[in-house]
């Protein structure tokens, strides 16, 4: 569904031709805005809209056993715009016997996700941990096909779902040899078998981001080297890599790295997007809130780090819960370290998140129609009270395709599109804006269903 380059018909060119119009006027308005403007568009009060801002994602960790807790679920649809199944897609979920797939689980957390307009992360295909035992029993062939047969049926199952897979986890030994990691892949397949899994990904779905992803990674040393050259060797030889993600395990006795930031930059440098994948800083207080806020404002500083998971909802389900590493506490009240990474992002701070009730609608009109497309418009309303900035998703009937877009900054699950502000977030009481897209038909007239608006 992302935009493609097609031969249109005279009449779609026409479409496209008001779409610019339209596109050309919007970027007009928006030059002539003071950049104070723009921050104060762009400002919200939830970390995912203010992250939204920013061009990131901000995403958690999600339990699908939590998933029938209103607080819970409250507290996640409400903060953040990117998911991760914390257990629920590793080997031992998704096929705990040979080719026996169970996907119950991943598919709550991937249906809820997507519901509420979120990108998910797949979280990992393969991994030393949490294997079932048949697979480290089978000799190198046979270990070559499970694991390529696994890829492709966990990737097949989610395809076009999913926004980054990890695609290889944690393959390097922690210490300062730089080596790779015992495991039944390493030790059977050899070092080639990390170049494998990504080619076999990029094939399974061409769309989706493929990340390698790690801990102790986060600074320059030993481990973080060895990564870096494999990345830079499979770039220059074009094995399919997109994206590096580092974990951010941090406490005390392993703080944020001096170097956090030049270390994101390097990677980026090499071409791929860095991502932080599951941080969690254990500590309370001002301490834990400048550690956060220091990890955002490296993400912040590094143009390719495209976004940031926290490793969970709320510290009570946290895997380190003694060390409280979260942004909200057992009763899901915000901590000072949320507020910290709010500021970093540039959001409204000041009162409890999901205070205020703010409000909005959104509601299609076809602004042009020909035989084989039309364009689109969805104008979105604030309620009664201003609005930093809005969410609404669009879903297009099958095999309709989105050509254009303007006025909005999309992100993609199948068919179904988030729609985001891209300049115009920020809305007096009962004012409106509104954005749109030129779709070709190919044979189906059907209009878009669009989703709940939800501000910020």
């Amino acid at each position: 569904m992302r935009m493609t380059l097609l031969r249109l018909s005279r009449a779609a060119t026409a479409g496209f031709v008001a779409a610019a119009a339209l596109m050309a006027a919007a970027h007009s308005a928006e030059a002539v805005r003071a950049p104070e403007a723009v921050r104060a568009a762009q400002a919200a009060d939830s970390l995912g809209s203010a992250a939204a801002g920013q061009g990131r994602y901000f995403g958690t960790a999600v339990a699908a056993s939590h998933l029938d807790e209103a607080d819970y679920v409250a507290t996640l649809d409400r903060e953040f715009t990117s998911a991760t199944p914390e257990n629920e897609m590793k080997w031992d979920a998704t096929e705990p016997s040979r080719g026996n797939f169970t996907f119950g689980a991943a598919d709550q957390v991937v249906d809820h996700a997507r519901s509420q307009g979120m990108d998910v992360r797949g979280h990992t295909l393969v991994w030393h941990s949490q294997l079932p035992s048949w697979v480290g029993s089978l000799g190198a062939a046979d270990l070559r096909a499970a694991m390529n047969n696994h890829i492709n049926s966990v990737m097949g199952h989610y395809k076009g779902q999913i926004h980054s897979w990890d695609v290889v986890n944690e393959a390097f030994q922690d210490g300062g040899s730089g080596a790779r990691r015992s495991s039944p892949f390493q030790d059977k397949l050899g070092n080639g078998f990390i170049e494998e899994a990504f080619r076999t990904a990029r094939a399974a779905d061409p769309a989706a981001k493929l990340c390698y992803n790690d801990y102790n990674t986060d600074g320059v040393n030993a481990k973080s080297n060895a990564v870096y050259d494999m990345v830079k060797d499979f770039k220059s030889r074009g094995v399919p890599i997109d994206c590096v993600g580092f974990q951010g395990h941090f406490n005390s006795a392993s703080p944020v790295p001096s170097d956090f930031q030049a270390n994101l930059q390097r990677f980026a440098d090499l071409g791929v997007d860095v991502q932080i994948t599951e941080l969690d800083i254990e500590g309370s207080g001002t301490a834990q809130a400048n550690s956060y806020s220091r990890v955002v404002g490296a993400c912040l500083a590094v143009d390719r780090c495209t976004g940031i998971t926290v490793w969970g909802v709320t510290d009570k389900y946290s895997w380190r819960s003694s060390g409280t590493p979260l942004l909200f506490d057992g009763n899901y009240q915000a901590k000072p370290a949320y507020d910290a990474v709010l500021t970093a992002l540039g959001g409204d701070g000041g009162g409890e998140p999901g205070s205020g009730t703010a409000t909005c609608t959104a509601t299609y009109t076809r602004t042009a129609d020909w035989s084989s497309g039309y364009n689109g418009q969805i104008t979105i309303t604030a309620g009664s009270e201003p609005i930093g900035s809005w969410t609404t998703t669009v879903t297009f009937a099958s095999p309709q395709q989105v050509q254009a877009t303007w006025n909005a900054t999309p992100t993609w699950g199948g068919n179904v599109m988030t729609a985001r502000p891209s300049w115009n977030g920020s809305l007096a009481a009962g004012a409106s804006t509104s954005f749109g897209f030129t779709v070709t038909k190919n044979g189906s007239d059907a209009a878009p269903t669009v989703g709940a608006c939800t501000a910020s």
